[in-house]
């Protein structure tokens, strides 16, 4: 009997309730047939006749959502296997032979203490050496081929094919993470290392997927522009499924499918285990990333299984089989890849179905169905899968594929917990491993000190093979080629207009940059090299002018008509808009911009792209990137607008910047500026161009940061030297306004900072007689690294005086520098500066107030800053000290 005092069970509820049903009886037919087929033949009958019928209609065209798990067996069934087009025999030779000589190259280098990965490769080999010999296509026919992301850890193997195929030598893979001598490899796949072989740097795990999604993209750009035919080029991404717990990897899976990125393949390699041990302990992991990629709108290719388990899917007429795959989590089938036949039997092949499979099978076939019968590992089910990947249209795919982590390496490696951290073989384990992949290494080449690396020779089979196949293709892979010569610089017409200042105009630095872009966007020879990138801030930067112009890249051009039609300014996007609005995604902004800063490598087309981001957002948010940006010798411009710490007063705390040029200093190949006027900028962007972009590039990337705070802009002082200062980072601005004698002090300061100093200038000789000049400091930074590279000089015996000695030498009075950055951004120069020097900065957490109660909360307003200068020359003996009590008491500072 049912409980009267419990309220009765809700009704089940389905959206389709509030549609009308046409033929509620035909309906009810459906279901009865349904429970029919339950009560009959089973569960699993009716589930299997719901994904035919399922099938059927996403076949014939109908609207269905799709499903977003399916069975844990392969996609492509073994009848419908392709062709295997290669020799597999030398195929598997050229795989043996990689396998032996990147062991060897961890192994030699871990007695080093160099450390070294041994077993990421060891499951992967085949799904690099299958890409290699049939997919990834070289540079030498249109300049571009495909561009591949290596999995970081598997870098060994990919260094292993290169020496057979002659592009490495021995001294090459015997200094292995030995790069000090100037012969050796880096650990991982480091362009700046070794800048002819790799394009992208993948080893900060979840950065690969992110940058390979924005890099297929851009190709899509490059050709919608016109600028370059990129409909050849595939982008492969090699993943791990533990990497694929990184927010990075899976941010932009939704813009991937949104612009059908079919030009896009990753490759995840399922070993089911990440550093410390399985991935997913209690789950499975395939079935979790098969339901996450078809939910985004990917295209999934699962390669789960070897040739073995083609029989065994056919003896399982009720099920049984895939019900028992579909329950085990990943850790237990890691426990049976490490087990004997006894315990597979026990243990999987349970109930009377998969007993009677199981006696069928002897106890080498049982332990191989979860060990060497992985799809990863058979390169028939490989190529299947990859040659399913490229053939599908309108969508990117994913390439599940499970393999065994330190396969082939022996019993003590693979699919063992630890295998992440050991990172040698012993001297058997060698002649074990030799003897696994039959290679012919004699006993007497293992009795050394080291083991060897093997090649079986120039004209050896294999060897010849693998570059016929490479020739084949297009040339090596990877490979990166700088074959983009110089581009026009723009003419000085197009940066006179800032040189000229604003008159009684007030305009923000930001404003002033973005008119500087827009202007140079109309160049005729580089103009359209210019890409503007902006995550959805374009209205705050006062970038919305571009819309109309320049448009929005949008692969599908503009369907609506946008709500601001017809107005002066309306919102349009275009196939071949010039514009990148990433929407709210810095992460995929820097992203896009390091596709588009190193396109003159990667497709010989030099671009010019120009970030602009909310300065808080930047560096702090996306550091990790813009090292990878550096890595991978990006050039362009990286602008941090509404920069400082008091300038957006009324966002608050996590919108207030005072530390991204600290940030930004620790990057090598990020040249700061924090300009304060219009001047300063156009002076800056040119020789940015220059230098990027000119007869000798360097690869380098200019950071700036803008302010959104109107002011009127002067004309450029004159001489000779202010250029110069401009670009060191120092110069003169303004020269204390007496002539009379008396204190004397300098006032360094940057960005909107300079303003206030000029103000204290003011109130110093106006109030206290005192004469200070102004400084303008356009990059604390590069005095800083100046300043440095000077001090390594002196120790080699050279005589050279950092350029902010030289600046400031023989300059009267203390030196009291002032940002609106934290002290730590000016106090970088302050060992050099022969003066006695002091600095004020935003110290702390922003706040919200007006700008006025802001800096007299950290103490830069220029009031502030005339208290701190007659501080400082009080201390100096120059000023009474009772002096500094009765200014504090004049502008309210007391207490």
């Amino acid at each position: 009997m049912s409980d009267p005092s419990r309220p009765p069970e809700p009704a089940a509820v389905s959206e389709l309730d509030q549609l009308p049903d046409r033929d509620a009886e035909e309906t009810a037919e459906w279901r009865a047939s349904l429970d029919a087929v339950v009560r009959n033949a089973g569960p699993d009958r009716a589930v299997y006749l719901l994904r035919r019928v399922h099938e059927h209609a996403a076949r014939s065209g109908l609207a269905v959502p799709g499903l977003l798990t399916t069975d844990p067996v392969n996609t492509v069934p073994a009848w419908a296997q392709p062709d295997f087009p290669g020799d597999l025999a030398l195929e598997s030779r050229v795989t043996a032979w990689n396998r032996w000589n990147a062991a060897a190259m961890v192994s030699r280098g871990a007695r080093l203490g160099l450390g070294g990965h041994l077993s990421t490769y060891a499951s992967a080999a085949w799904l690099y050496e299958t890409g290699f010999n049939h997919f990834f296509r070289g540079k030498d026919g249109d300049g571009s081929g495909d561009q591949l992301f290596v999995q970081g850890h598997a870098t060994p193997g990919i260094y292993a094919r290169a020496f057979l195929e002659g592009r490495l030598d021995e001294q090459h893979l015997s200094n292995f993470r030995r790069e000090t001598g100037g012969h050796g490899l880096p650990s991982y796949p480091h362009p700046r290392r070794l800048p002819w072989l790799w394009e992208f740097p993948t080893v900060s795990m979840g950065l690969g997927p992110l940058a390979a999604i924005h890099q297929a993209r851009f190709n899509r750009y490059l050709h919608a522009r016109g600028i370059k035919d990129t409909s050849g080029s595939r982008v492969w991404a090699f993943l791990g499924d533990g990497e694929m717990d990184e927010p990075e990897s899976t941010a932009a899976l939704a813009l991937a499918a949104r612009e059908g990125l079919d030009n896009l393949t990753f490759v995840v390699n399922c070993n089911l285990q990440k550093l410390d041990g399985p991935v997913r302990p209690d789950a499975q992991i395939v079935r979790e990333l098969e339901s996450r990629f078809r939910g985004a709108g990917w295209n999934v290719v699962k390669s789960q299984w070897g040739e073995a388990w083609d029989a065994l899917f056919r003896q399982d007429t009720d099920g049984s089989l895939v019900r028992r795959l579909g329950e085990v989590p990943d850790a237990q089938l890691q426990t049976y890849a490490a087990r004997d036949a006894a315990y597979v039997r026990e243990h999987f092949f349970t109930g009377d179905t998969l007993s009677a499979v199981a006696a069928g099978l002897d106890d080498v076939a049982l332990t191989e169905l979860f060990g060497a019968s992985r799809g990863g590992h058979e390169p028939l089910k490989v190529y299947a899968a990859y040659r399913s990947a490229v053939e599908h249209r309108g969508a990117p795919t994913v390439v599940l594929v499970q393999t065994v982590k330190g396969h082939t390496l022996g019993p003590e490696f693979a699919s063992r917990n630890a295998n992440h951290q050991m990172k040698k073989l012993s001297r058997q384990q060698f002649r074990d491993l030799r003897d696994r992949l039959e290679l012919p290494i004699p006993d007497s080449a293992l009795d050394g000190d080291e083991v060897p690396f093997w090649h079986p020779g120039e004209d050896a089979p294999e060897v010849r093979y693998l570059r016929e196949r490479r020739a084949a293709l297009g040339g090596p892979v990877p490979e990166r080629r700088v074959v983009a010569g110089p581009l026009p610089q723009p003419p000085p017409a197009a940066f006179a207009a800032l040189h000229k200042g604003s008159g009684t105009q007030e305009v923000a630095t930001t404003t002033a940059l973005v008119r500087l872009v827009k202007d140079l966007m109309r160049d005729k020879a580089t103009g359209r090299r210019w890409v503007p990138i902006v995550p959805d801030e374009a209205r705050t930067f006062g970038m919305e002018s571009l819309f109309p112009t320049a448009g929005i890249y949008a692969p599908g051009g503009q369907t609506y008509e946008p709500v601001d039609a017809g107005q002066l300014l309306s919102y349009r996007e275009a196939a071949d808009g010039q514009l990148i609005d990433e929407g709210i995604t810095e992460a995929g902004s820097v992203a896009e911009f390091t596709a588009a800063a190193t396109s003159y490598a990667t497709h010989g087309e030099p671009m010019i792209p120009v970030y602009v981001f909310y300065a808080m957002f930047g560096f702090q948010r996306t550091g990790d990137q813009f090292w990878a940006l550096a890595d991978q010798l990006g050039r362009g411009f990286v602008v941090g607008a509404t920069a400082g710490r008091t300038t957006m007063t009324g966002e608050g705390l996590q919108h207030a910047d005072g530390h991204s040029h600290l940030l930004a200093s620790t990057n090598p190949a990020a040249v700061s500026y924090d300009p304060a006027f219009a001047h300063e900028i156009a002076v800056i962007v040119r020789e940015g161009m220059r230098r990027m972009y000119g007869e000798r590039p360097e690869d380098v990337f200019y950071y700036l940061t803008v302010y959104n705070e109107p002011k009127r802009q002067p004309p450029m002082p004159p001489g000779p030297s202010v250029e110069e200062g401009i670009l060191r980072g120092i110069y003169r601005f303004r020269a204390a306004p007496s002539p009379d004698a008396g204190p004397r002090i300098q006032l360094l300061s940057s960005g909107t900072a300079v303003h206030w100093a000029l103000e204290a200038q003011e109130l110093l000789a106006a109030e206290w007689g005192v004469r200070a000049d102004v400084w303008s400091v356009t990059s604390w930074t590069e005095l800083r690294r100046d300043a440095l590279r000077a001090d390594a000089a002196r120790l080699r015996g050279e005589e050279r005086v950092p350029y902010v000695t030289r600046a400031l030498a023989g300059a009267p009075g203390p030196v009291l520098a002032v940002s609106d950055w934290m002290r730590q951004v000016p106090d970088q120069i302050g060992q050099w500066v022969e003066q006695d020097y002091a600095s004020l900065g935003t110290d702390g957490f922003g706040l919200s107030d007006t700008r006025e109660a802001v800096r007299r909360h950290f103490g830069v307003d220029p009031a502030s800053i005339a208290v701190a200068a007659l501080d400082q020359l009080a201390r100096a003996g120059a000023v009474p000290p009772e002096t500094v009590a009765r200014a504090r008491a004049r502008y309210g500072q007391e207490g």
